[in-house]
């Protein structure tokens, strides 16, 4: 009896111990998470430089893509944020799906309470695979710019270009096709399982996702138009919208999942 009761009294006192100390390290792994994704976003927006710099091409008619080209004047300094972009964006999501914690700590089935749920596994694989084929894109540059050069399209119709013009293609849309994986089910999961009633992405994040659905479908509506030589209907307008949309929400991720930490 003695003995028992000796054996029992240690580990008692040492629980409340553990308890803090584990709940900082989960806050304090959320905080870094929620930073990498709030610095991917902000890497990702940075082609809003375009109202600084004398690119020389229309937001209102070229892809985005288009002002990292090759022949383009800003064309490495474009590529190269979107590649730290990725990178960050990637090395968030991987946090929290290969962390055992994603943020939105006490937001089941993203918090501990069901890490086994596929839903926000699934979600947070959209975000990687979306941060990984984002940092592909930026190594698979135009070579010029088809929306704002004829002799570009000329070439480009041709098949006079190179290889990178079609893998980039690939690559953007496997990058926007992760993006709305990710928003949407994360999305979900916030809204139908969040403890806290203000979290930020339960809130907002239907709005936008919905913004992100009509963007993407009036810039498909554009490049099928420009492709088939019908004018642009908006294209830049409409791609330079869905890029927002992607890095607004990835900014209300991040918010989230630090007004979640802070509650630990």
């Amino acid at each position: 009896m003695s003995s028992s009761t000796t054996a029992a009294t240690p580990m008692a006192k040492q629980q409340p111990r553990s308890g803090p100390l584990a709940r900082t390290s989960r806050s304090t792994a959320t905080r870094v998470l929620a930073g990498l994704l709030l610095a991917g976003a902000l890497a990702y927006s940075t082609w809003s430089l375009e109202a600084f710099l004398p690119t020389g091409l229309s937001p209102r008619t070229t892809y985005v893509s288009e002002l990292a080209a090759e022949d383009q004047p800003y064309g490495t300094f474009f590529r190269t944020l979107d590649f730290i972009a990725g990178l960050l964006v990637l090395a968030g999501a991987l946090g929290a799906l290969l962390g055992r914690t994603a943020p939105l700590g006490r937001t089941a089935p993203l918090g501990r309470a069901a890490r086994r749920g596929w839903l926000p596994a699934v979600g947070w694989a959209g975000i990687a695979l979306f941060g990984a084929a984002t940092a592909a894109d930026s190594r698979l540059p135009l070579s010029c710019a088809a929306t704002a050069d004829p002799g570009c399209l000329a070439r480009e119709r041709a098949g006079d270009v190179p290889w990178t013009h079609s893998a980039h293609a690939v690559s953007s849309s496997v990058a926007v096709t992760g993006a709305l994986i990710g928003m949407v089910l994360l999305t979900f999961v916030a809204r139908r399982h969040a403890t806290a009633p203000r979290l930020a992405l339960a809130r907002t994040g239907p709005v936008l996702v919905v913004l992100e659905l009509l963007a993407t479908g009036w810039t498909l509506a554009s490049v099928a138009a420009f492709d088939a030589g019908r004018g642009t209907w908006g294209l830049g307008i409409a791609q330079r919208l869905q890029l927002l949309f992607i890095a607004v929400w990835l900014v209300v991720l991040a918010w989230s999942a630090v007004s979640e930490a802070r509650r630990e």
